[in-house]
């Protein structure tokens, strides 16, 4: 560890000196050295102190996955600015919420998304400058400032231009909006750290490891679980602009990469393929995320390497880890580490007995491990503090030896006529039918007051299926309770860009004139 690392560009600065060819990061087509890296983190710093950036202002990137955006993160931490990242694939409503919420003056955009952004300024008032990622004629920004980012490479200067605590923010995330509108995280230097620290021992990663991400990095996964271990390991990360399950293991291929992350169905997506010739083909050794399926062996057999479950969110990092080589706890999403005292608690505030479910609460052991606050959102930040506890608003049980058992998000319990049901229970068995390549299911109103069970289910490419055949097969596989009452056939799932289902897209859609109901045997009719 460099002496007094507080950010990542201290870390990066040391592996520039000791091994400078070693490719820090794989982005896309675009590949630097951590000589290279470092250079570019030093010479960009120097451009945002000239611009007039400095301590504590907060800078939005508008990026696709690129190397300009580590640079433009490293490059803030190292003057003491917060980087605000944003999602990319949302629309102007959302990207006017996010650009409003993030207070920031200065925003690096891509200009593929400037389009979107003009927009989305007459909202966020508080943009008064764009720095312009692209090689296109600038487009016209209404009465902002629009500065060429190329502009800011210029000489380096390699002394800190000022002080940066651990407790200082480094990164802004925002909560990936699966269940309503997003709030921004306020995650500290430390959490950026000390998180990528625990994430290499838990999962035994080296220098010698290459991390691949196919997730954006606006989100923990590729920012904060990807890139930060890599620096402080001095070992590689590469990562793609998106998921494609048909390029997935070619990419894994190319990037030579050892450790990997899968997220909502993209396990599912890639176990469902055709098996092929080259499936044990690959560099691959370890593969991390949630959830791990009860057909996680025959996957590890199939391709060669070991999955792990975990236990994390973007408020509080992960906190409940499953250890590779070590025995197996079939549907445990990980055992408490020491940096984190973590409780089932019950309503009251109590924690509940071994085998009940409750809500996972959390109270760090080390400081500015998990973040500061929900930014300009007082309430919201109390409420997930109250008790003195983090509460994240996911539901689990807890077995003898404290292994946890991942339930469902509270938004994600169902009830109905007096039952609480979980979504997770009734998706799982639903994706085991051979022709299901993806369901959701969620609660949606009932005339006998509760919710009724509604499913909507995304059929594999070459198979057909009914909602007849699907009833029958619930009915096989389900209590009774459990069986869903509508049936909605789609194309896909609304998601985030990190493959989250956004079931507040789909409760608020409900049953419509095309849902199977199995009370009537047919599609539903308006009402």
């Amino acid at each position: 560890m460099p002496a007094r690392a507080t950010t990542l560009a201290d870390y990066l600065d040391t592996h520039a000196r000791t091994r400078p060819d070693h490719t820090a990061l794989h982005i896309e087509n675009e590949t630097l050295t951590y000589s290279q890296l470092a250079h570019q983190v030093h010479s960009v710093a120097s451009g945002f102190t000239a611009h007039g950036i400095g301590p504590n202002e907060t800078v939005a990137l508008v990026l696709p996955n690129c190397i300009e955006f580590v640079v433009a993160w490293l490059a803030l931490g190292r003057i003491g600015a917060i980087t605000a990242p944003v999602n990319t694939s949302l629309g102007t409503d959302g990207l006017a919420h996010a650009l409003h919420l993030s207070g920031a003056t200065n925003a690096i955009v891509d200009v593929r998304f400037a389009a979107t952004v003009k927009a989305a300024l007459p909202r966020a008032t508080n943009i008064d400058t764009i720095l312009l990622r692209g090689d296109t004629p600038e487009p016209d920004l209404n009465t902002v400032t629009v500065k060429k980012w190329s502009d800011l490479y210029t000489p380096p200067t390699h002394a800190r231009q000022n002080h940066v605590h651990p407790g200082d923010a480094s990164i802004l995330l925002f909560t990936s909006g699966s269940t309503g509108r997003s709030k921004a995280c306020v995650l500290p230097h430390r959490y950026v750290t000390r998180q990528a620290e625990i994430f290499i021992e838990q999962l035994k990663l080296s220098p010698t490891d290459v991390l691949f991400c196919p997730f954006p990095l606006f989100h923990a996964d590729a920012a904060i679980f990807t890139v930060a271990p890599a620096l402080i390991l001095g070992a590689t990360a590469a990562l793609v602009e998106r998921f494609s399950v048909r390029r997935f293991w070619d990419q894994i291929r190319h990037y030579h990469a050892t450790v990997f992350d899968f997220m909502g169905a993209t396990l599912t997506m890639l176990h469902k393929q055709h098996p092929a010739p080259d499936d044990l083909d690959n560099p691959a050794r370890l593969g991390w995320g949630v959830p791990l399926p009860d057909w996680a062996q025959s996957f590890e057999r199939r391709f060669g390497l070991e999955l792990v479950e975990v236990y994390g969110l973007s408020d509080a990092g992960i906190v409940l880890y499953n250890r590779p080589g070590e025995p197996r706890h079939p549907g445990s999403c990980g055992h408490p580490i020491g940096s984190f005292d973590v409780r089932i608690l019950d309503e009251d505030g109590f924690e509940a007995p071994t085998g009940q479910t409750g809500e996972i609460c959390i109270r760090p052991r080390e400081p500015h491990i998990i973040m500061t606050e929900y930014l300009g959102m007082p309430d919201a930040t109390a409420q997930a503090f109250r008790g003195c506890w983090f509460h994240t608003g996911d539901r689990a049980y807890q077995d003898e030896d404290r292994y946890f058992y991942f339930v469902g998000r509270n938004q994600d319990v169902i009830r109905r006529r007096g039952e609480n049901i979980s979504a997770l229970d009734i998706e799982d068995t639903i994706s085991k039918h051979p022709a299901v390549l993806e369901v959701a299911a969620f609660g949606v109103p009932s005339e006998l007051t509760d919710d009724e069970v509604m499913v909507t289910v995304v059929v594999r490419r070459g198979h057909s299926l009914t909602a007849p055949e699907l009833l029958e097969y619930c009915d096989h596989h389900l209590p009774t309770h459990m069986a869903p009452r509508y049936i909605e056939f789609d194309d896909n799932l609304p998601k985030t860009p990190t493959e989250k289902v956004e079931k507040h897209v789909l409760r608020t859609r409900g049953p419509s004139d095309t849902t199977f109901d199995r009370d009537t045997r047919k599609p539903r009719t308006s009402r």
